[in-house]
């Protein structure tokens, strides 16, 4: 059985004369914590819009549960996305809905069930992120933590088997990130899918990674265990975690 989720070959990318990705290789274990860190700018984003099909490259292979996704018809690659959840930077919500309809909207759009299907779902979710009693409530109530709970529960709604987690804790308190990254471990234990998380917030992603692929100058220069990563002797990586107070830290499950 194919143990990776997402298998990434030889990547290269640029925009005008600006390379961002050099020759990336990645393999995301199935129903593990990936974790991409590295500095702010660094192509973080970009790699995740390749892996959902959002960005083609330049060259190399992409692969999704088996699946060479860089030369599909717009149509085969949206079958692909329906695989994926997506928790975006700022939750992304519509503003117009309150946290029940943002939560059921994807559901609504890709799958034909009943009204009463779509409410136990969507009630189970809210439950799981600890939402429930809001679900009346319309986003411009919530505070940023809420938001990034209620962005979770719908990237969960329709039980993808990637979720990707655009720096799910920019713009929180440290107290609200701890909160929501125990969130993303938690849930991940319970439903046991393959999460891939970019973030250059490394301490906090030594909590809940299984895997840390360290990415610097368009590759990826290490890939590791959290403890792995700690130990590296790469000097790029040691200048990282001095920056982020890593030397020391033991912290979270996986400390």
């Amino acid at each position: 059985m194919e143990e990776r989720a997402i298998h990434i070959v030889d990547l290269h990318k640029s925009f005008r004369d600006q390379k961002v990705l050099d020759g990336i290789n990645l393999e995301v274990e199935k129903e593990k914590i990936t974790v991409i860190i590295g500095k702010s700018g660094g192509g973080k984003s970009v790699l995740l819009k390749h892996m959902i099909g959002l960005l083609k490259p330049d060259s190399g292979e992409i692969w999704v549960n088996g699946t060479e996704i860089t030369k599909l018809n717009d149509k085969k690659l949206n079958e692909v996305r329906k695989t994926f959840g997506m928790l975006f930077q700022e939750a992304a919500l519509f503003d117009s809905m309150n946290v029940y309809e943002n939560v059921s909207f994807p559901l609504r759009e890709h799958r034909s069930m009943s009204e009463k299907e779509i409410e136990r779902i969507v009630e189970e979710r809210l439950k799981q992120v600890g939402l429930l009693a809001f679900k009346e409530k319309m986003p411009s109530e919530l505070s940023g933590g809420m938001k990034k709970r209620v962005g979770l529960a719908r990237a969960l709604v329709c039980d993808p088997d990637i979720i990707l987690f655009d720096e799910p804790t920019s713009a929180l308190d440290p107290v609200i990130s701890l909160t929501i990254l125990d969130l993303i471990k938690e849930t991940q234990s319970y439903i046991k899918k393959t999460y891939v998380v970019i973030s250059h917030d490394i301490l906090g992603m030594f909590r809940i990674a299984d895997k840390v692929a360290m990415l610097s100058d368009g590759k990826i220069i290490e890939y590791g265990t959290p403890q792995e990563i700690r130990r590296s002797k790469h000097e790029i990586t040691q200048e990282f975690l001095q920056a982020t107070q890593i030397p020391g830290f033991t912290g979270g499950s996986h400390g």
